[in-house]
């Protein structure tokens, strides 16, 4: 028996008891203009096993690439739409959300970017959290975009959904050979 601590094994589990009456995994009720979709994934610790204590927080833009905030200054945000949501994982380090594809933002420069979700993690043992984003598989921009065209080829994949019956799957995966791009911001 060893008693060595694995990567599960931080300070923890009381992330959930101070955010759960946060939960906002419905970013988009009816009414809102676009394409729906249903993102499912689960957050992975190095050893490949579940967080069950990690909050993933979405931020993204309307289906006409507005932000529901003031600062974005293109145009009034859609009535109703949220533009940001927070999920809490589960014992299988599940995490779920329910939204509209967004359009596309400018990016640096004024560079057009490909439809994308921004994501943030805070889990148990991280005093910094992890910011990271999720792209939509097939979307022709994706090739485009000119934040995943700094990512290495070899590691896109991390931040591309795949498509999963009637959902989009996407795992946050902490360390590791499949682990997530991560951005400093």
């Amino acid at each position: 028996m060893s008693l060595r601590a694995t990567t599960s094994q931080t300070i923890g589990p009381y992330l959930r008891i101070g955010l759960e009456w946060m939960v906002i995994e419905d970013l988009a009720p009816h009414g809102v203009a676009g394409e729906r979709v249903r993102i499912e994934g689960r957050v992975l610790d190095g050893d490949g096993k579940p967080v069950n204590d990690a909050a993933v927080e979405i931020w993204q833009a309307n289906s006409h690439g507005v932000y529901a905030s003031p600062e974005d200054g293109r145009g009034a945000a859609e009535r109703g739409f949220r533009g940001y949501g927070r999920s809490l994982t589960d014992d299988a380090g599940a995490f779920r959300f329910r939204t509209i594809k967004p359009g596309g933002v400018p990016g640096p420069e004024g560079k057009p970017q490909a439809p994308h979700l921004l994501v943030t993690v805070f889990m148990r043992g991280l005093l910094k959290q992890l910011v990271t984003r999720m792209y939509f598989p097939d979307d022709p921009a994706n090739a485009g975009d000119p934040v995943l065209a700094l990512v290495p080829a070899a590691r896109r994949a991390t931040l591309i959904a795949r498509r999963r019956g009637d959902a989009l799957e996407w795992n946050i995966v902490l360390q590791g050979r499949d682990e997530t791009v991560f951005f400093d911001y």
